[in-house]
C-alpha cells in the first residue's frame, strides 16, 4: 500500500474509509486502457510495449502480444473486447481469447489518425476518439480529428473536436455523452441520441484529461494532469484524489464496480470506494 497521499474533498469524499492507493504487481512503459472483463479480471494496455496485460486479482500476466499499440479498450454486453490501436490506426475486436477482427480502419476512404478511447451506448452504437497521438502531421488523411460514431453497419463523423479528442463515456442514463479533450483542457457535454446530431449544451474546465468514466450516481471521474478529479454533471470539482504517477486512465471493477484502476504511466494502481462505478459491459 502507498501511504500518505491526498484526497482534496469538497464535502464527502468517495474514497472508502481507510483505503490506501494499492500498487499492482510490475512495471511498464506506459499503461492505458484499463476496462473490466468477464472472469473479474482486469486488462490493460502497455502501448510501447504492444501488449496487453491481464490481472486476475493477485498476479499480472501477457494476455495479448503484438497489439499494434492497443490504447483505450472497452467491453459489450457479449462479452467481446474493442480495443483502440495506434499502430494499425484501427478498432478491433477480441472475441475470447483467441479470435481477433478488425473492425475499422478507415472513413470516406481514408486512413484514420490513431483511434483512442470508446465506449459502448445502451443501444448497441460504438463511439470512438480518433486524436492525431501516435502518428506524424504527414501521415494524416482526414481534415480532422473527430469523434465518430459506428451504427448498424455505418461510420459516421459526430464531432470534430477542439484539439485532441480523447476520453468519452455516456451518462449512465445514455442521454450525455462527455468527450475529454486532452490538448486543450476541458470535457465537452453533448445530448446523445443513437443516430441523430449532438447538441453541445456545456463545456467545463478540467486539467488535461485523458481517460473519463461515470458513476452510477453520473458524476464524471477523469484522469488528470493533477490526479483522479471527480466531477458532478454540472462539472462542479466534488474531489481531487492524489496518485505517486500521473494518471493516464481508469475504470471501475471489482464483483461489485467499488474498485477504481488507475493506469498512471509506468505503473497501475487501484483503491477501494465508497461509490459504485458503471462497468461497460455488465
Amino acid at each position: 500500500m502507498i501511504a500518505g497521499l491526498i484526497f482534496m474533498t469538497i464535502g464527502q469524499s468517495f474514497v472508502s474509509p481507510g483505503a490506501e492507493v494499492v500498487k499492482l504487481p510490475g512495471t511498464y512503459q506506459f499503461t492505458e486502457g484499463p476496462c473490466w472483463v468477464k472472469g473479474d479480471r482486469l486488462i490493460f494496455s502497455d502501448i510501447p510495449a504492444s501488449k496487453i496485460y491481464v490481472y486476475d486479482g493477485e498476479s499480472v500476466t501477457v494476455w495479448r502480444e503484438k497489439t499494434e499499440q492497443a490504447n483505450g479498450n472497452t467491453l459489450d454486453s457479449n462479452g467481446v473486447v474493442w480495443s483502440c490501436k495506434h499502430g494499425s490506426r484501427s478498432v478491433d475486436l477480441y472475441d475470447g481469447d483467441k479470435v481477433v477482427k478488425v473492425l475499422l480502419m478507415d472513413f470516406d476512404g481514408k486512413r484514420l489518425n490513431s483511434p483512442n478511447d470508446i465506449a459502448i451506448h445502451k443501444s448497441g452504437a460504438v463511439v470512438f476518439s480518433d486524436p492525431s497521438y501516435g502518428i506524424r502531421a504527414d501521415q494524416m488523411e482526414l481534415d480532422g480529428k473527430y469523434v465518430y460514431e459506428y451504427l448498424e453497419g455505418k461510420l459516421r463523423q459526430i464531432y470534430k473536436g477542439r484539439n485532441q479528442p480523447n476520453g468519452l463515456v455516456f451518462s449512465p442514463d445514455g442521454k450525455t455523452l462527455y468527450v475529454a479533450d486532452s490538448g486543450d483542457s476541458g470535457i465537452d457535454v453533448f445530448e446523445y441520441k443513437p443516430g441523430a446530431e449532438l447538441k453541445k449544451t456545456k463545456k467545463f474546465d478540467s486539467p488535461g484529461p485523458d481517460g473519463i468514466r461515470v458513476d452510477k450516481e453520473g458524476r464524471i471521474w477523469a484522469a488528470c494532469w493533477d490526479g483522479v478529479n471527480v466531477y458532478s454533471p454540472s462539472g462542479e470539482l466534488l474531489e481531487n484524489i492524489k496518485f505517486p504517477e500521473q494518471p493516464a486512465n481508469l475504470c471501475f471493477g471489482g464483483k461489485d464496480g467499488d474498485v477504481l484502476y488507475v493506469t498512471a504511466r509506468k505503473g497501475v494502481y487501484s483503491l477501494k470506494l465508497s461509490v459504485r462505478g458503471v462497468m461497460p459491459g455488465f
